[in-house]
């Protein structure tokens, strides 16, 4: 971490008065006081992981992880309101994505900046209601890129005011990496 000296001198001004209002929940104002003046700033960054984790993502991520969500949102609205007929055609046509037509988010190691996106308009911004609860760490990795396939099928149908069961089989399908369709057609 860099600090200008003016940056530096404005942090221990601000953990003084921090001090003289005896604040007691918050930031350790004697731990900042300490890595400024002892030149140890790598230990402001360890101890406040969730200020400086070297993350702000990108508006094109957002709005990716936005898309993403109001695609799960028509799925499973559209999957609930379908037949039992046609649930038990999904459910069979689309094996084995077809059993919990679910949003079960992304991967928490390789997808982190994305999940915590979606975490973050599901429970700050109170977005995306239906998800609110859910785990969203779906401990899969590559979730982002059967995500972005799906997108690529479900964009011409968003219009639509409900999706079929054909339309939802189709969309739910290109989870399936291109590379591994043939041994799951068989």
């Amino acid at each position: 971490m860099k600090l200008s000296d003016g940056e530096k001198l404005i942090l221990v001004m601000l953990s003084e008065i921090h001090q003289k209002l005896k604040i007691e929940n918050g930031v350790d104002s004697e731990l900042v006081q300490s890595a400024i003046f002892s030149g140890n700033l790598w230990g402001l960054q360890w101890e406040f992981t969730g200020i400086f984790h070297g993350f702000e993502p990108t508006p094109d991520m957002v709005t990716e992880v936005v898309d993403i969500l109001e695609m799960w949102s028509f799925i499973e609205r559209a999957d609930q309101s379908l037949s039992p007929d046609d649930k038990a055609r999904v459910e069979k046509e689309a094996a084995p994505f077809g059993t919990l037509v679910e949003f079960t988010g992304f991967d928490g190691n390789g997808e982190a900046a994305y999940l915590s996106i979606a975490r973050f308009l599901i429970d700050e911004l109170d977005r995306f209601g239906e998800f609110k609860g859910r785990e969203l760490n779906s401990h899969l990795p590559l979730s982002l890129d059967s995500y972005r396939r799906m997108l690529v099928v479900f964009e011409p149908l968003r219009t639509s005011s409900d999706l079929t069961a054909t339309e939802i089989t189709k969309i739910l399908k290109e989870q399936i990496h291109p590379e591994n369709r043939k041994a799951a057609a068989n």
